[in-house]
């Protein structure tokens, strides 16, 4: 294990500097200007290595791989349309279209489906979607790869908090005997160590050399779409659906903060804007490398609140609550937030020209 750990990110490093001249001398970078607050052309490389790496190197294990086939086909799917994106950026509908068929794929394919939710609501009977049961999963398969999306829009955030997430999946695995799961994660883990041995920004004065792109970001969502899924689910099950809600927590509640808010707004869910958490604490006064560390321990804590829930039994409907009223408070605080410090600095407009921000090109 370790020593799949150890050439998944050692090769991943090395694709990234081999790759980056190249992205930029072919245009594959995330340029400066609008939105972004980078100061220079950063190559998108870090999802191609990682993805790369993933698929060579899963031809080395000495595992049967007739059961992971529809993750890997799904993966190419969103790998190569979030690549295409990167290049030039295209329409929003296209990178639905790419993420619906991917969730179909493992879905119907690989059935990697949510056939139960627990006891979300009383002891008495566990909650089943029934005949919404393939809509329902790839409604949450899509939902996921665009929540860890939303995530990348900063230097080591969106891959610090999928290598807290893998790694707890990792150790659910390795704990639970399904050693060819173990190993799979195992390479994820390493090629995210790998890049953001570039990424993150161990000290605030230098950012990150690569990004990860939404090639990176989605291939990455839909692993942990699968895997949580997996894992949620007989005859696998290793922890309960209402558990993994809290292990990814912040992206969804960041992710369903910042929808609710645009439409609210009268805007679509999906434009891209400056409001999510990260930028709050920026505008806050907190450096870049500072707000990662909060962000990552905050979903640490969720984490260890949900795990520490499966670990002591607690019902799933306090679970499902709990994890209901944390929204709500985060909800109404980036609320309040925004409406402060935009008294603060006298509109909207000053506040969003405030942070100085190294990020990738999630929105």
């Amino acid at each position: 294990m370790i020593v799949v750990f150890a050439v998944a990110a050692s090769l991943t490093a090395g694709l990234m500097l081999l790759v980056a001249p190249l992205a930029q001398r072919i245009g594959l970078v995330d340029s400066p200007g609008g939105r972004k607050q980078h100061h220079a052309a950063t190559p998108l490389v870090g999802g191609v290595a990682i993805f790369c790496a993933f698929m060579l190197l899963v031809l080395t294990l000495d595992v049967s791989l007739s059961q992971w086939r529809s993750l890997f086909l799904a993966g190419a799917l969103v790998f190569i349309v979030g690549l295409l994106d990167d290049f030039r950026e295209t329409p929003p509908s296209a990178r639905f279209i790419a993420q619906i068929g991917a969730a179909l794929l493992i879905v119907l394919w690989g059935n990697i489906r949510l056939e139960n939710l627990g006891f979300l609501l009383g002891e008495v009977s566990s909650v089943e979607p029934g005949w919404l049961t393939v809509p329902f999963s790839v409604f949450c398969v899509v939902g996921i790869i665009n929540a860890t999306n939303m995530m990348d829009g900063m230097d080591g955030l969106c891959g610090g908090l999928l290598l807290i997430l893998f790694s707890v999946l990792l150790g659910l695995a390795w704990h639970g005997g399904l050693f060819q799961d173990a190993l799979l994660l195992a390479l994820i883990c390493g090629g995210l160590s790998g890049f953001l041995l570039l990424n993150f920004r161990f000290r605030e004065s230098r950012p990150a050399t690569v990004f990860l792109g939404d090639a990176g970001a989605m291939f990455l969502g839909l692993a942990a779409a699968w895997f949580m899924i997996r894992f949620t689910q007989e005859p696998v099950m290793q922890l309960r659906p209402i558990t993994a809600v809290w292990l990814f927590g912040l992206p969804i509640m960041d992710t369903v903060a910042i929808m609710l808010r645009r439409m609210r707004r009268g805007r679509s869910p999906f434009a891209p804007d400056r409001e999510h958490l990260h930028h709050i604490l920026l505008v806050a006064g907190f450096g870049v490398r500072t707000t990662v560390m909060i962000m990552l321990a905050v979903s640490l804590l969720l984490g260890l609140g949900g795990l520490l829930g499966e670990w002591l039994h607690v019902p799933d409907v306090y679970m499902f609550y709990g994890f209901l009223l944390i929204f709500f408070f985060y909800y109404q605080g980036m609320n309040r937030a925004w409406k402060r410090l935009k008294t603060l600095h006298n509109g909207p407009d000053h506040v969003q020209a405030k942070p100085k921000l190294e990020s990738g090109a999630g929105v």
